[in-house]
């Protein structure tokens, strides 16, 4: 099962849960609540481990790829040049800036507007997306970056329909001449 297919049947079956769960139960809703901030940090910690794993490695590999165009211009795609180090630090500081939004979200939701459920759901999704993180398997669990962890990660899109960067050499090449152009 693909990783959008199990995060909808994970959500669904947690709703499930937290609709039989009291969380007019003060106890309780401390319960969820220290949960969900251990898993947030327990996630953040991670990734902030990958980091530090990632320039410990120090892999100055370099990494070219052309970058999706914006299917809202017409532009075409740009080239990247950039190292593994590199990227893998974007990629990273990408997962931890979605963090901190989910966590102001979920402040937002629980102390404004008062939901509770959200609570228990995103501290099962958020473990969920740790796991599914390829910089987790790749830096962490040791997997070999090949498949669907080799750089540059291809995005899953909605439905896997996604504009992926392209790495072969045809690619480069045009986007390189593009560029050389613009430069002229």
């Amino acid at each position: 099962m693909n990783a959008a297919a199990s995060n909808i049947v994970i959500s669904l079956l947690a709703m499930q849960v937290a609709k039989k769960v009291d969380f007019s139960d003060p106890q309780i809703l401390m319960g969820v609540r220290i949960a969900y901030v251990a898993v947030q940090i327990i996630i953040l910690g991670t990734y902030y481990y990958v980091s530090y794993k990632i320039k410990q490695k120090n892999d100055m590999t370099v990494l070219k790829y052309v970058e999706p165009p914006n299917p809202m211009t017409k532009e075409e795609g740009h080239l990247v040049t950039t190292t593994v180090r590199d990227y893998d630090l974007q990629e990273t500081s990408k997962l931890v800036r979605s963090v901190y939004m989910g966590l102001a979200m979920m402040t937002f939701m629980h102390l404004y507007m008062k939901y509770t459920q959200p609570l228990f759901v995103q501290a099962l999704m958020g473990l969920k997306g740790l796991y599914d993180a390829k910089l987790v398997a790749i830096h962490i669990l040791g997997k070999p970056a090949e498949g669907d962890l080799k750089r540059p990660f291809k995005s899953g899109g909605f439905m896997g329909v996604a504009a992926n960067p392209q790495t072969d050499k045809a690619a480069i090449d045009a986007a390189e001449k593009r560029a050389s152009k613009k430069d002229e």
